[in-house]
């Protein structure tokens, strides 16, 4: 039997490959949650029929929200991650040398259980001593600290059900106010191509907290359009002037120290027209 999955997307448009195994396939207390291995992209998290990540182009996505908080703040040590159940975020985050300790909160458990079991590739990290779960949701999480964490990164999915509230401007003074006196925090923020309105009303939010903002762009074949955003708040430090070079990150695919200097400043001319001119 010939198996197809497809994405669909705004625009009337979507992605489709082959599956060639289901790995899993459950209704959590959340979402629908689906493991299926494919040809093109190799074994794929889906929830609720969305694409989260693929051992084919997951190093674009993880490398690339972490690494750029992480080398603009001097010396993370304590870290927060909002979402990211399949630990991608984790393995990356866990490369820096001066990190202490990390907490993942994910609102739903099976998400953890699922891609420890069946994908090794991104949780392999979860174990690590330094690393603590919690189970909850972030948006209620995240007010109970103030001044606690270095850096927080939002690794959420679209926004629709619960976490819609995750792009929301009550939840990023939450995330200020969580931070310490120089955190740097960073945000998933969708496609420009098709989330226009998003993220000209996510960049205003952010800005009207965080002195300091940036956003930059990456590519990512399995997300819609291709072209993914991430959008960064610095409550001091400059994402350009402030950038140090980490030679503890070793094998990255994706994020390099020149690409981090040049992508604030090469944001593409109808992506930059979104963002206030506060942006860096």
């Amino acid at each position: 039997m010939d198996l197809w999955y497809t994405e669909r997307h705004k625009l009337g448009f979507g992605l489709t490959c082959r599956v060639t195994r289901t790995v899993a396939n459950e209704e959590t207390p959340f979402q629908k949650l689906a493991m299926v291995d494919t040809c093109a992209f190799g074994r794929m998290l889906l929830l609720d029929d969305m694409v989260m990540t693929s051992v084919f182009d997951e190093f674009v996505y993880h490398e690339m929200i972490t690494h750029p908080a992480l080398c603009t703040h001097p010396e993370p040590k304590k870290v927060l991650v909002i979402g990211g159940g399949d630990g991608g975020t984790v393995r990356e985050i866990l490369r820096h040398p001066s990190v202490e300790s990390v907490e993942l909160c994910e609102i739903d458990r099976r998400v953890v259980e699922v891609c420890t079991e069946h994908l090794k590739e991104t949780s392999c990290r979860l174990a690590d001593p330094r690393v603590t779960l919690v189970y909850d949701d972030g948006i209620e999480y995240v007010k109970r600290f103030k001044g606690k964490y270095d850096c927080i990164m939002i690794d959420s999915p679209d926004p629709i059900g619960p976490a819609t509230g995750l792009f929301a401007a009550e939840f990023y003074r939450s995330v200020f106010e969580a931070m310490t006196e120089d955190g740097v925090f960073t945000a998933q923020t969708e496609s420009p191509f098709i989330d226009g309105d998003l993220i000209q009303r996510v960049t205003r939010d952010v800005a009207a907290v965080f002195p300091v903002c940036g956003f930059y762009t990456v590519s990512i074949p399995t997300y819609p359009t291709g072209m993914w955003s991430f959008t960064m708040g610095s409550k001091r430090y400059h994402p350009v002037r402030d950038a140090r070079k980490s030679d503890a990150l070793g094998d990255c695919r994706y994020y390099t120290h020149e690409l981090h200097k040049a992508m604030f400043a090469a944001v593409p001319k109808f992506a930059r027209s979104l963002l206030p001119e506060s942006f860096v």
